[in-house]
């Protein structure tokens, strides 16, 4: 598992749609499997899930995202699992921290 968090700010919407495009748009394989939203007054929480093949693992990885926002003020976290083939611990992370290392990549042209 690998995890990265970070704060943000902007247009809770906008980040939401530009993370969303280019996680799907990143990879070939990616997918959106599900999503929750939850909204009280002006405070906002969206969960997605995402899914795709790690080729250099040979199995699929998921990536968890939770937004939350309160006006201008975002929070992103983001966590990634299912990319290990051992049985008692974990081994061969590799298609995780890509899956991540594109949110990342992603999060750091955020213009706000």
């Amino acid at each position: 598992m690998a995890k990265l968090e970070r704060d943000l700010s902007g247009s809770f919407d906008r980040l939401l749609d530009y993370l969303h495009d280019g996680i799907l748009s990143g990879s070939s394989s990616a997918s959106w499997e599900d999503g929750s939203d939850y909204r009280s007054g002006s405070f906002r929480m969206a969960v997605r899930v995402y899914e795709r093949y790690s080729f250099m693992g040979g199995n699929r990885v998921s990536l968890n995202l939770t937004l939350v926002g309160n006006g201008p003020r975002l929070f992103l976290s983001a966590i990634t699992a299912g990319g290990s083939q051992a049985m008692l611990f974990k081994i061969n992370t590799l298609g995780e921290e890509a899956f991540l290392d594109k949110v990342e990549a992603l999060l750091n042209g955020w213009k706000g």
